[in-house]
């Protein structure tokens, strides 16, 4: 009886924690964004594109974090693939891009007063860059004409000058 009662027992209170955990996740407050991010989590989905040299490209955005961060996954074709995450700063956007040459360059707006059709991210600061002459992304351009249809524009510099711009063009593919 002593052995029904302890798995009994144990069984009552894995169901309670079990559905004390489900509770406590739909009890999360909900995030303070703006309503540029906002906008910015209609981007989640995957998305095929073209660069302007025509070599092939996937960006895939999820809303990750309780909301509070998007991550984008961009795949240019026969490249290593990089992340980029996107957040709200109070009336700003900002972002930190996880590059393929190994720094991790931080953008951020101009205050927004909401939605827009282009963003423009410049760079605030970057981790594991040696120095600021050394290559790093500086500018990230993104335009958003319709919920279809999205365009990036990375600029790279060397030596305080732009040394490459890359612009891909992306359609919603789901």
């Amino acid at each position: 009886m002593n052995r029904k009662l302890s798995i009994t027992s144990v069984l009552v209170a894995a169901a309670f924690l079990s559905a004390a955990a489900l509770g406590s996740a739909q009890e999360m407050p909900k995030v303070q964004t703006n309503p540029a991010f906002e906008q910015l989590k209609s981007l989640a989905g995957t998305w095929e594109g073209k660069t302007s040299d025509g070599k092939t490209a996937t960006v895939e955005y999820q809303v990750v974090s309780n909301g509070s961060a998007i991550m984008e996954r961009l795949h240019p074709h026969g490249e290593l693939a990089m992340i980029t995450m996107y957040s709200p700063d109070d009336s700003r956007l900002s972002v930190t891009h996880y590059c393929s040459v190994g720094n991790q360059p931080q953008m951020q707006t101009d205050a927004l007063s909401g939605p827009a059709q282009k963003y423009t991210f410049h760079f605030v600061r970057a981790t594991n860059l040696a120095k600021e002459s050394d290559g790093h992304m500086t500018q990230l351009i993104l335009t958003i004409p319709d919920t279809n249809h999205l365009t990036q524009e990375w600029n790279f510099s060397e030596n305080g000058k732009v040394t490459q711009t890359e612009t891909f063009h992306f359609v919603r593919s789901k």
